[in-house]
């Protein structure tokens, strides 16, 4: 079975309210001297269970992307058959470690709102986030369990919240 790569599939009502939430978790991280990527995880009757910041910098933990962090609460808290039908949304496109580790954990759908692409066009070379040019995508396809996603999603507060933080 192969991943779903269908790029326009739409977005929600919903799925904007949870990415809202995640780009706030974002902020926060960014104000706590992270790196401004933020994630929730949302249950199937759609309530929020886990949300969590990046903290590279405050832990000095190269693998503290908010992503991965959250999947290691959400393994610790829940099993794999409940964390199936559950659903990431974050504020930025996994990146091939987050899509590895969302993969593992068996989180069922992934939402999120800027690219990859579009983040690297924003960071440049820069050293703090060596960005991969690499859509979570082609990581979940290579896998062995159809893993859907939405996104990009066009929300202007996820770009807005890497203003001025990479430069």
């Amino acid at each position: 079975m192969t991943s779903t790569t269908d790029r326009t599939h739409a977005a929600t009502d919903t799925d904007i309210a949870h990415l809202h939430a995640a780009v706030a978790v974002a902020r926060r991280s960014r104000a706590a001297g992270n790196h401004p990527f933020g994630a929730l995880l949302v249950g199937p009757d759609g309530g929020v269970l886990i949300e969590a910041e990046n903290t590279v910098t405050t832990n000095r933990d190269a693998t503290g992307h908010a992503a991965t962090n959250l999947v290691r609460l959400s393994t610790a808290r829940y099993d794999a058959d409940f964390l199936t039908t559950c659903t990431l949304y974050t504020s930025t496109e996994p990146c091939a470690m987050c899509a590895g580790a969302i993969y593992w954990g068996s989180i069922g759908r992934v939402v999120y709102a800027l690219g990859e692409d579009e983040l690297l066009d924003m960071t440049g070379a820069n050293e703090e986030n060596p960005t991969m040019s690499l859509p979570c995508r082609t990581v979940f396809v290579a896998g062995q369990r159809d893993l859907p996603v939405t996104g990009p999603v066009n929300l202007p507060e996820a770009r807005e919240v890497h203003t001025g933080f990479w430069n």
